[in-house]
């Protein structure tokens, strides 16, 4: 008999009743999920993520108490192994990096329809990256921006660990990594976990921000932009 497929827990966190409840109506009803529980501010996500302990919890940027940002940054802290997936009406370059720098895992738009918000999720919880092409552009451009003072990483990636690094800003899952560089997928969970290592990272996303940071990839190199 097949084993059960394991549900994933999700905690829902905004001001807003009514968003909430109607994020809540869309995922419930989904076999492969279960909202374990919801919050209306900042302090209550961090309450939430330490008793839960969900999967992912998908967090408004804007929170009475303590914002979205600072309660993203605390719970990372705190259990590295939760997700957060920051919900925002706010879409500029200044949001989306802040977002990432704090810990949060994705980013993504409240003007999103229903099916793509499910797609979103369940492609972030196979893949563990989840920012649409057009914020990544911002991330990306504002990082440049920001400019890097620093020297490239002392332990260089390899030039695959740097084609993989560079596709993930595509949105490439393992399966199409694997496609893309003609080898198993199980290669490119080595490659990816090397290239963890070196860029002490501990997710696909903060791997491109980071390679990104250090000059070993471009907007260029990842076709982002």
């Amino acid at each position: 008999m097949a084993e059960k497929k394991k549900k994933i827990r999700v905690v829902i966190v905004d001001d807003q009743t009514l968003f909430r409840e109607g994020i809540k109506d869309v995922l419930t009803g989904e076999k492969w999920l279960e909202v374990v529980g919801e919050g209306s501010d900042g302090e209550e996500a961090v309450a939430l993520a330490k008793k839960l302990k969900p999967d992912v919890i998908l967090m408004d940027i804007k929170l009475p108490k303590l914002d979205g940002i600072s309660a993203t940054r605390k719970i990372r802290e705190d259990n590295p192994a939760i997700n957060v997936l920051m919900l925002s009406s706010f879409e500029d370059e200044a949001h989306v990096i802040e977002a990432i720098q704090a810990g949060a895992n994705g980013y993504l738009s409240k003007m999103l329809p229903a099916s793509e918000l499910l797609n979103s999720i369940k492609t972030f919880t196979s893949e563990g990256l989840m920012i649409p092409q057009q914020l990544m552009g911002k991330l990306l451009h504002g990082l440049r921006k920001m400019g890097d003072n620093g020297t490239p990483s002392q332990a260089l990636l390899t030039r695959t660990e740097i084609k993989v690094i560079s596709l993930l800003g595509k949105g490439l899952s393992n399966k199409e990594l694997a496609t893309e560089l003609s080898c198993s997928v199980k290669t490119i969970k080595n490659h990816l976990n090397s290239a963890f290592h070196k860029l002490g990272v501990g997710s696909r996303t903060e791997a491109v921000v980071k390679a990104i940071e250090k000059g070993l990839i471009s907007s260029e190199d990842s076709r982002i932009l």
